[in-house]
């Protein structure tokens, strides 16, 4: 049996959604990471200090007893977002970061921005305050195909913002492309790799019939995509960092509705560690899970470590959401129905 120890590792991409959802499924990331960035995209998006500062009671409330895990909140940038209140609110450390989501290029984005120059006094004062810009890299144009969104908006959109500000922190969320990846290497950026698009190309959108399960935004791209985030998020380059994106959606809407996101949290660990085995770079994984996101943030790494061990590890095929003792409802998690070969076996001290 091997072993595996590495510093507790952070989650920098999550959805933690709201309500009865967000206290089943906060255990899962809670537990085994010590700081995860959430995303400000619920139904009522947090576009202000007050709404923040509630999200992240709510999350506090709903975390284990004695847990020590930090969230790190996020605003979501509009067209009309405040320079005063993004000031205000990165100063008295309620935003860690701001978010910018393309008007209606994902789930509960159609308060994005329509324009992104109109955001441009907007980064010119997180340039000055060195507050991370968070990005979802793809253009919402319905003549550009879906599978190209991110490298049109790299090319369209990215290129022109990272010269007219180049002190400005950016991080490319979940990149899908080998394109993504040449480009955050070559322009200092930073980027999060999720543990679906290591695992899985947009073949796997048709396996059987139209699967929902693995459907997510951004799509999965073709296979020699999916090669070269393997090759990245092994290579233990600092600009390359976990972010799981994990989003759950229950049931009732992920299958019948086709509602984009793989909610990975209870396996995340595991099924990164997989790839890691598979590509030879074990020695690579605390770097990539533990190490870049600190540095790249200026943040000081966890102390604590987890222990992970070669077993047999049965994936549940469902997770159910429970309201005191009743079944509300179930979420399928990546990997529902499968035996991966690594575990977590716990905290070490």
């Amino acid at each position: 049996m091997k072993e595996l120890t590495i510093l507790k590792p952070d989650d920098w991409h999550l959805h933690l959604r709201e309500g009865i959802v967000l206290k089943n499924i906060i255990r899962f990331t809670s537990e085994l990471f010590g700081r995860a960035i959430v995303m400000p995209n619920t139904k009522n998006p947090i576009t202000s200090i007050k709404k923040c500062i509630s999200y992240k009671k709510s999350i506090s409330e709903a975390l284990p007893e004695n847990s020590t895990f930090d969230p790190l909140m996020t605003i979501y940038l509009t067209d009309e977002t405040k320079k005063d209140e993004l000031t205000e609110g990165f100063n008295k450390n309620v935003f860690f970061a701001a978010k910018l989501y393309p008007a209606n290029a994902t789930t509960n984005s159609s308060f994005g921005v329509k324009k992104i120059e109109n955001l441009y006094e907007v980064f010119e004062v997180m340039q000055e305050l060195e507050m991370p810009l968070l990005i979802h890299g793809e253009v919402n144009d319905p003549e550009v195909d879906i599978f190209d969104r991110e490298e049109v908006f790299i090319d369209k959109e990215l290129s022109p913002l990272i010269k007219k500000f180049p002190k400005l922190k950016i991080v490319l969320e979940h990149i899908t492309t080998a394109h993504a990846v040449d480009f955050v290497q070559d322009n200092n950026l930073g980027a999060t790799i999720t543990p679906h698009h290591l695992h899985i190309n947009r073949n796997a959108m048709f396996f059987g019939g139209l699967n929902s399960d693995f459907y997510c935004l951004p799509v999965p791209k073709r296979e020699k995509n999916r090669i070269a985030l393997r090759k990245a998020a092994t290579s233990g380059k600092e600009c390359f960092f976990l972010g799981t994106d994990s989003a759950p959606h229950l049931r009732q809407w992920k299958a019948f509705c086709g509602c984009a996101g793989i909610f990975n949290s209870p396996v995340a660990i595991e099924s990164y560690v997989k790839v890691f085995e598979e590509e030879n770079a074990l020695d690579q994984f605390e770097k990539f899970a533990s190490l870049n996101g600190p540095k790249f943030y200026h943040l000081p790494i966890n102390k604590e470590k987890i222990k992970l061990v070669s077993m047999s590890n049965q994936i549940p095929e469902f997770i159910d959401v429970i309201e005191g003792k009743k079944v509300l409802g179930q979420i399928k998690p990546f990997h529902g129905g499968e035996t991966l070969s690594w575990r977590v076996e716990g905290i070490v001290k």
